[in-house]
């Protein structure tokens, strides 16, 4: 596959995953979610301030996005340029950059200047398609985390860690390595806000809200 087929994956991949669904969510229920709680519009945000069923919807509208991009979206630019040769390792790279596509266009959305959610749910239905073991392992890390301390932030940054940590150790495709390897950093440095307040001993640990204002 050419660059410019390789660039078109990665602007599909950007597309989907920069559908806001948190602040779409909330604004068909009359709210800003970038005013609400951490002012963040990704899911564990949605949770906090929307409550158990549109956080879920949050999640795994994020979740099925990332999926999508090194799927459904690599399927439809083969569909609409047959002359592409998709085969073999050119498959692999056009997934990848749909992947990091998705979770591009999760974190900087350009239907709100720019501004996204961390990308943790966007990646993980990312790389469920490319690899699914590290998935695995790092949601594992995640949940343990997060029920020994009650810190999403700290969940998450973990899993940011464990899942480039086995690709490099499971997968022979450097480009895939590399690209978690990234899409970690990239996971890292959105949650700085949350390690300082960690440092700090102000985060906030998580829990159920019923409601506005409960």
């Amino acid at each position: 596959m050419s660059w410019l087929g390789l660039a078109i994956c990665l602007c599909a991949g950007y597309l989907l995953g920069s559908l806001p669904t948190g602040y779409l969510v909330a604004r068909a229920r009359g709210m800003d979610l970038r005013r609400l709680g951490s002012g963040n519009i990704g899911a564990t945000n949605a949770f906090r301030v929307l409550g158990r069923g549109p956080g879920l919807v949050v999640l795994v509208v994020d979740v099925l996005k990332g999926y999508l991009a090194p799927t459904v979206a690599c399927a439809a630019v083969a569909a609409v340029w047959p002359r592409w040769d998709l085969a073999g390792f050119d498959a692999g790279a056009a997934r990848v950059w749909a992947g990091l596509g998705a979770v591009l266009g999760h974190t900087y959305t350009c239907w709100l200047g720019f501004r996204g959610g961390k990308g943790i749910a966007t990646s993980a239905g990312v790389f469920l398609a490319l690899a699914p073991v590290a998935v695995a392992v790092a949601l594992a890390g995640w949940l343990a985390m997060l029920l020994a301390f009650r810190y999403v932030s700290l969940a998450s940054v973990t899993a940011a860690v464990l899942l480039p940590a086995t690709v490099w150790l499971t997968q022979d495709q450097g480009l895939l390595a590399w690209m978690t390897t990234g899409v970690g950093v990239i996971a890292i440095a959105r949650h700085r806000d949350n390690l300082r307040r960690l440092l700090q001993g102000t985060e906030p640990r998580f829990r159920w809200r019923r409601k506005v204002g409960s």
